[in-house]
C-alpha cells in the first residue's frame, strides 16, 4: 500500500504546482495584516471638548473662545477641559459673565471636534472619555473571534474538507469586513469585528493546513517562513494605506473588498489530497494528484497510484494525556506559559503603536519591517545556540526591552520606539522558536494536542493584552511592565525545559530529539544525561 507521501515525491513534493499553490495562499495573509491591526489607524488621537451650545439660546452672539471660556473649565496648565464642563443655567447672559460657572459635570451633550479632521472611529462614535475603553474593549473583541474562529474552523475543515472552509471564511471576512464600513453603532461594529476575526483565524488555519499537506516535509520551512513574511509585508502596506485614506469607512472597505478577488481563484485551488485519502475518497485524491503531476511535467507510475489506500488516522491523545507524566507536565506548562507571553508581548508592544510619541504610520512601517528579518533569522539562532537557549534568551530580552520602556521620560519617543521595535524583532523571532520547539518537545501521538493546547494559551493572552492597557488610566508604566516582567519570568523557566540537539543532515534538515519515537520508523538513539533518549526528523522552522 502506498500513501500520498510517496506519491507526492514521484510529483514532486515542492515543484510547480506547489509554487503556485503558495503563492496563491499569499494573497489572504495580506488581508488578514490589515484586519489585524487597521483599527489602530482608524482611532486617532483628536482634540476635543464638550458640547456647550445650551449657551447659545442665552448668547446667540458670542465668539466660539467666549463660549469656550464661560462654558469649560481649565486644568493646572490652563487647558480647556475635555471631558467636563460647567453645569447648564437658566440665568442670562449678563449674570453668567458677571457671576461666573461653578458646578461641573461630565459631558451631558457629546463632543465638539475640529472640522478639517477626516471621519474617524473616535469623531463618529466619541470614543472618548468615559467612553475611550470601548476601543480596547473592541480589539479584545476581535481577538476573541480568532479564539472561536479556531475552535469552530478547525474541526470544520476536517469534518467537510479544507477547500469549502477556505471558501466559507473567505466569504464572511468579506461580506462583514466591507459591512464593518456601514454600521451605525459601535456595538454592532464590535460584533462585525468578532466575526471578521473568526474568518481570519478559519483561512490562516485551513490555508496553513492545505499548502502543508501538499508539500513535501523538507520544503515546508519555506512555505511557512513565505507566509510569515507575507505577513509583516501586509502590515506595512496597512501602514502606506491608512496615511493615504483617513476616512476610516473608506480605508475599511479598500482593506476588505479586495479579498473577493481571491473567490476567482477557487476553481484552481486544490482539495488536499491528504485529506480525501483520509476520508475514503481514493478516485478524487487521484485526480487531484494527477493533476498536480501534470502541471509539475512529471509522471505517477500507474502501478504506484493504483495501490493508493484509505490511511489509517493515528489516534490522538487527549489533554489529560499532557498531565499524566511529570516530564511531560513541566514541558506542557512551561511551553504554554512560553505561548501565553509571546503572544502578550506581542500584542501588547504591537497595539500600542500609537503611544510611543512618534508618527504612527512611520512606526507602524518599521514594525512591519522588523518582522522579516526576525523571522528569518531565527532559522540561524536555532542552528547555532539549540532552541532551549534561544527560547529563554529572546523571552528573556522581549521582557527586559519592556521594562527599560517603563522608566523612558514620556518626551523622548525616539527612544522608546527604538526599544519597541527592538522588542518586536525578539517577540517575533521568540513567537516562531516556539513553534518549533513545541513542536518537538511533545510525543508524535498527543503532539498535535500540545501544540492545540499551547495556542489556545496565546488567543487568551491576544485577548487580555488589549485589556490590560486599559490599566494605563491608573499609571501609564502599568501594561509596560506586565508586558515585561511576564516574559522575563518565563524566560527564566524555559531554562528548565530538555535540550533539543540539533545535527544537520542536508540544507533545511535536521534531526530532532523527540520523545516516544521508535527505530523501527528510521529514528536513532542518543545519549543525554545518562539517559537514552529517541530522535526524529523535522524542521526546523
Amino acid at each position: 500500500m502506498s500513501g500520498v507521501g510517496e506519491i507526492l515525491k514521484a510529483v514532486d513534493d515542492f515543484g510547480p504546482f506547489q509554487k503556485w499553490l503558495v503563492l496563491l495562499t499569499l494573497f489572504p495573509c495580506l488581508s488578514v495584516a490589515f484586519h489585524q491591526f487597521c483599527q489602530l489607524f482608524m482611532v486617532p488621537h483628536v482634540p476635543h471638548h464638550c458640547d456647550t451650545s445650551w449657551i447659545r439660546a442665552t448668547g446667540p452672539n458670542l465668539t466660539e473662545e467666549e463660549q469656550l471660556n464661560l462654558t469649560l473649565p481649565r486644568d493646572a496648565d490652563g487647558v480647556y477641559e475635555q471631558c467636563s464642563m460647567y453645569s447648564p443655567v437658566d440665568w442670562d447672559l449678563d449674570s453668567i459673565m458677571a457671576h461666573g460657572l461653578n458646578a461641573t459635570e461630565k459631558c451631558s451633550s457629546g463632543w465638539v471636534y475640529p472640522s478639517a479632521q477626516p471621519p474617524s472611529l473616535l469623531t463618529e462614535f466619541d470614543l472618548v472619555c468615559d467612553r475611550k475603553e470601548l476601543n480596547d474593549i473592541s480589539q479584545s473583541i476581535y481577538m476573541l473571534g480568532l479564539f472561536l474562529g479556531s475552535m469552530i474552523f478547525g474541526p470544520l475543515s476536517d469534518r467537510i474538507g479544507r477547500r469549502p472552509v477556505i471558501l466559507i471564511s473567505v466569504f464572511l471576512q468579506g461580506l462583514f469586513g466591507v459591512g464593518i464600513a456601514l454600521v451605525p453603532h459601535f456595538y454592532v461594529y464590535m460584533a462585525f469585528r468578532c466575526v471578521v476575526g473568526a474568518s481570519v483565524s478559519g483561512i490562516t488555519m485551513t490555508i496553513l493546513a492545505l499548502a502543508t499537506e501538499w508539500i513535501g516535509v523538507s520544503s515546508r520551512p519555506k512555505a511557512v517562513l513565505i507566509s510569515h513574511c507575507c505577513f509583516a509585508i501586509g502590515q506595512m502596506l496597512l501602514a502606506g494605506l491608512s496615511y493615504g485614506i483617513r476616512n476610516w469607512r473608506l480605508l475599511q472597505i479598500t482593506g476588505s473588498a479586495p479579498i473577493f478577488a481571491f473567490f476567482f481563484s477557487i476553481q484552481v485551488l486544490p482539495e488536499s489530497a491528504r485529506w480525501l485519502v483520509t476520508k475514503g475518497r481514493i478516485e478524487e485524491a487521484k485526480k487531484v494528484l494527477q493533476k498536480a503531476a501534470s502541471i509539475n511535467k512529471r509522471t505517477i507510475p500507474p502501478a504506484l497510484l493504483e495501490q493508493l489506500k484509505p490511511e489509517n488516522q493515528t489516534q490522538s491523545g487527549s489533554t489529560l494525556d499532557l498531565f499524566r507524566k511529570k516530564h511531560l507536565r513541566k514541558v506542557t506548562l512551561i511551553m504554554s506559559c512560553a505561548w501565553f507571553v509571546n503572544s502578550l508581548v506581542y500584542y501588547g508592544l504591537s497595539l500600542n503603536v500609537t503611544n510611543f510619541g512618534l508618527d504612527i504610520y512611520l512606526t507602524q512601517l518599521a514594525f512591519g519591517a522588523v518582522e522579516i528579518p526576525a523571522r528569518v533569522g531565527c532559522i540561524f539562532m536555532l542552528q547555532w545556540f539549540g532552541r532551549k537557549k534561544t527560547q529563554a534568551v529572546l523571552l528573556l530580552l522581549s521582557g527586559l526591552v519592556c521594562l527599560i520602556i517603563t522608566v523612558i521620560p514620556e518626551d523622548q519617543p525616539v527612544v522608546t520606539t527604538i526599544l519597541a521595535t527592538v522588542g518586536k524583532f525578539t517577540a517575533s523571532a521568540s513567537f516562531s522558536t516556539s513553534y518549533v520547539y513545541s513542536a518537538e518537545l511533545f510525543p508524535t501521538v498527543i503532539r498535535q494536542t500540545g501544540v492545540g493546547l499551547c495556542s489556545m494559551s496565546a488567543r487568551v493572552a491576544g485577548i487580555m493584552a488589549p485589556l490590560i492597557r486599559l490599566l494605563s488610566q491608573y499609571h501609564r508604566a502599568i501594561p509596560m511592565a506586565i508586558f515585561g516582567s511576564a516574559p522575563v519570568v518565563v524566560g527564566l523557566l524555559c531554562f528548565l525545559l530538555p535540550a533539543v540537539p540539533v545535527l544537520p543532515l542536508r540544507k533545511g534538515h535536521w534531526v530532532c530529539e523527540n520523545a516516544n519515537s521508535s527505530p523501527e520508523n528510521g529514528h536513532v538513539k542518543g545519549k543525554d544525561g545518562g539517559q537514552d533518549k529517541d530522535y526524529t526528523k523535522t524542521t526546523y522552522f
